[in-house]
């Protein structure tokens, strides 16, 4: 693990080349997730590399001798939230809708066991992370030059991803608001094992991040970046440096936010955009009331809103109802929002698991706190920014969870190992102690000593 904190290429590949060839797939299938080369050229659509991947992780992980059956309460949590979909799917309004996504969600559920099932060692875990940080890397990179081109100005339409899941501006800002606070994390981790230079390339990779969600003109992810700025701060401990940090930081981050942008938030609540929101939370809160068991059906909101509601219609047409909570409860109702939240606080309780059982067991991976602490605050930034954004399927709590629950597999699997170790040096030191065979112990002498 020491050679792996450093962050030497030459180190990093050996280790991956050690590993099973499941794990290589699952790698394989997340840079896919993140890169999507079939959707920027369309001419590799039909080799459907993406499902040729998970498919082959899926064979290989019999095979793979580091797999593991993780038992973890989430499991549950997730199966019964798919349950309850499917559930919702046949009793939709219009069950046609829902079928045409039912692999929306059951895909990130496969997704998840096959992480948690497959990434189960510290050197695993360690190196699907930093893979998951240069993909996203990519992305920052590209959101923050595009916005510098632009003499950090302010465009109506934000900064547009690579075709995919973070296409739309606003997605775009999420997934950075998932990647830089662990890329904080993990620079603070490694700062005494790396070169200073690389050290700072993670923390240039924090910093893209939040300049692309400040240039990308989502008024959500910017609270939720402001949110994460703190709840950082808090997390590591407030004092006089620290709170001269967040005031230079929050001063340079609002100089250099366009003027435009600005002019947004002091319209929040009146403008356009504002109004459509309130319209469709309105109209989510009516189909929860009117359906609250299962609620209208899996992505049956837009055609509900559109039948009910054809004169509000925005754009001319019924767009899904831009908060989370919402469209899971009118996709699911109660039954699947109160899941949804239970997962939401699973992940949150995860990380305190993860930080305890580190403060008392040495021989945890050093790295899991800080990352634990990363993975809380990527969570709070989707919360937040999920409050005006319909993302509840997209793969930004997913993939968080996977993570979060794997980190606590194998802290825990330390833990254990301590404690079973700890045993067996106790019965050996019991099992010295007592008499030979045929020996006897009396009045505290000795077995060899005669009494007589």
């Amino acid at each position: 693990m020491e050679k792996l904190y450093t962050l030497n290429p030459k180190a990093l590949w050996a280790q991956f080349r050690k590993e099973h060839f499941a794990f290589w797939m699952v790698c394989f299938y997340m840079i896919l997730q993140y890169f999507d080369p079939m959707e920027i050229y369309h001419s590799l659509t039909f080799l459907h590399l993406d499902k040729v991947v998970f498919f082959l992780a899926l064979l290989a992980l019999p095979m793979d001798p580091q797999r593991r059956w993780v038992r973890d309460s989430t499991n549950v949590w997730m199966t019964l939230f798919w349950v309850v979909l499917v559930a919702s799917s046949a009793l939709a309004i219009y069950p046609a809708i829902s079928w045409k996504h039912w692999f929306d969600f059951f895909g990130w559920l496969a997704i998840y066991f096959l992480i948690i099932n497959t990434v189960t060692t510290p050197e695993r875990y360690f190196i699907f992370l930093v893979l998951f940080l240069l993909a996203n890397f990519k992305l920052s990179f590209f959101g923050a030059r595009t916005w510098i081109k632009r003499g950090f100005g302010f465009v109506n339409w934000g900064i547009i991803g690579p075709p995919g899941d973070f296409q739309n501006s606003a997605d775009l800002s999420i997934e950075m608001l998932m990647f830089a606070p662990i890329a904080f994390e993990l620079a603070m981790f490694v700062k005494p094992h790396v070169k200073r230079i690389t050290h700072w390339f993670l923390m240039i990779g924090a910093v893209t991040g939040a300049m692309t969600v400040l240039g990308a003109s989502s008024r959500g992810a910017q609270v939720a970046l402001a949110f994460q700025g703190a709840w950082a701060a808090i997390q590591r401990k407030l004092n006089v440096k620290v709170l001269i940090g967040i005031a230079l930081v929050a001063w340079i981050g609002y100089a250099i936010l366009p003027a435009g942008e600005k002019a947004r938030f002091s319209r929040s609540g009146t403008d356009p955009t504002s109004l459509q929101r309130f319209d469709y939370w309105r109209a989510g809160l009516k189909m929860i009331e009117s359906h609250p068991v299962l609620g209208v059906g899996f992505w049956n909101f837009p055609a509900v809103y559109a039948a009910e509601d054809p004169n509000k219609l925005w754009h001319g047409t019924a767009q899904l109802p831009h908060n989370i909570f919402m469209q899971v409860g009118t996709d699911a109702g109660l039954l699947g929002l109160g899941v949804f939240l239970i997962l939401i606080f699973r992940n949150f309780s995860l990380a305190k698991d993860i930080r305890r059982m580190c403060a008392r067991n040495k021989n945890a991976p050093p790295f899991a706190p800080n990352i634990a602490r990363g993975l809380v605050v990527s969570a709070w930034g989707f919360v937040i920014a999920g409050q005006f954004d319909t993302v509840a399927y997209y793969p930004f709590l997913w993939i968080n969870l996977a993570l979060m629950v794997s980190l606590a597999n194998i802290v825990r699997r330390a833990e254990e190992q301590t404690v079973s170790v700890s045993s067996v040096q106790q019965t050996r030191a019991v099992a010295g102690s007592l008499p030979a065979p045929g020996g006897r112990v009396r009045s505290g002498l000795p077995a060899t000593q005669n009494p007589k």
